[in-house]
């Protein structure tokens, strides 16, 4: 896979002008890339995915800055564990993600990009962290309760059932695929891109992060994750100051313009670059366009070491 950080056959995957290191959490084998040198940009993936996503920029951004991107435990090259080893849950998420900066000793001039679930992830650290975050970059994702003018997509309200979503989901892998299909509507993805989208969710066990992340979305106040969203929602005047950069592909399937609306109604000074042909996976559709504009984002906010 010509100019990716990954390289993934049928079997296993296998690595490529990465740095690939895992950190102990708990018993857990924890993965994370950390390439390059200067500030931070911490890159954190949503669900289906992994740390995949964020191959091409990575792979952009690693000669200048310090690129720390991780697979969340149950994705990509992390342990993924049953429910009695580890709680799925967003409060979890957000403990791994500041568990990893303090092991790696990164407490300033951080970078966040998000994505999916990554941005509730993120977005939480961030907001109980101001003082740490110099730039965020958002992708198609929420740090918020879903939209009022927004449903719950059908697909997702029947994938979070225990029964049959596990069926459809760990049964079958149609959330995986489906993500994989319909992810970009600009241009389909390769074979072997594909792939490397769904190599790490190969069986029943290797899909249960898949299957939690859909049921942790939070919808009424007795939800597991609802007060903590809230809390985030709440505390999201923190960050107005900070420069943000959002690129959002506005065919989404999930995070459509509901969305996109109140990220522009929190911070209406943020800068909007919209791709109205891309879809959910904008830096598959989109990547040529987005991964110039965040180096020049970087550049003109000076995160980039000089």
């Amino acid at each position: 896979m010509h100019g990716d950080m990954f390289e993934f056959n049928k079997r296993k995957p296998t690595r490529e002008m990465a740095r690939s290191h895992y950190m102990d959490l708990g018993g857990l084998r924890y993965h994370f890339l950390d390439e390059g040198a200067g500030d931070p940009v911490v890159m954190l993936h949503g669900n289906p995915t992994s740390s995949f996503y964020y191959r091409n920029l990575a792979l952009a951004l690693k000669d200048t800055c310090r690129v720390i991107v991780p697979d969340h435990i149950g994705c990509g090259l992390s342990d993924k564990p049953d429910d009695k080893h580890y709680e799925y849950r967003l409060k979890r998420r957000v403990q791994d993600l500041t568990t990893l900066l303090e092991h790696l000793d990164i407490h300033d001039r951080i970078t966040l990009i998000v994505h999916d679930w990554g941005g509730m992830i993120g977005m939480t650290y961030a907001t109980r962290f101001p003082e740490r975050i110099k730039r965020l970059v958002v992708l198609n994702t929420a740090a918020f309760h879903l939209p009022a003018s927004k449903p719950l997509p059908r697909s997702l309200r029947i994938c979070r059932h225990a029964i049959i979503g596990a069926f459809l989901i760990r049964g079958l892998n149609a959330f995986c695929r489906a993500a994989a299909f319909l992810g970009c509507q600009e241009s389909r993805m390769s074979r072997q891109v594909r792939q490397g989208y769904l190599a790490p969710y190969d069986s029943w066990r290797n899909r249960i992060a898949v299957h939690r992340f859909v049921q942790d979305i939070p919808l009424i106040p007795k939800d597991p994750s609802y007060a903590l969203v809230t809390e985030v929602q709440q505390g999201l005047h923190r960050l107005r100051k900070i420069p943000m950069l959002i690129c959002w592909g506005e065919k989404d399937f999930v995070f459509d313009r509901h969305f996109l609306r109140e990220w522009t109604r929190y911070f209406p000074e943020a800068e909007l670059h919209r791709f109205p042909r891309a879809g959910h996976y904008v830096l598959e559709d989109a990547g040529g366009e987005v991964i110039p504009l965040i180096i020049d984002f970087f550049d003109r906010h000076g995160v980039i070491e000089e």
